[in-house]
């Protein structure tokens, strides 16, 4: 985040606790082979500790213009 000049944090699940917890560790396959991993997802957490909105299965390529949307509407609830 300080490399970014974010303004809020980011976090690591390495045992995928987190993910767990929040759904996004699932089964998955590729070629025929299955596999636990990370589901794709954006969750932003309010100030209070609590989801204020989630993204599941995200598209990359329009998941950033939603975000950005999502986050200026909760600050402009504020």
């Amino acid at each position: 985040a300080d490399k970014h000049s974010l303004d809020f944090t980011l976090v690591g699940d390495p045992d995928h606790s987190v993910a767990e917890a929040y759904g996004t560790w699932v089964e998955k396959s590729m070629y025929g082979k299955k596999y636990m991993g990370i589901q794709r997802a954006t969750f932003i957490v309010g100030p209070d500790g609590k989801v204020a909105k989630a993204f599941p299965k995200v598209t990359p390529k329009t998941h950033d213009d939603k975000v950005l949307k999502a986050l200026a509407d909760l600050r402009a609830a504020t």
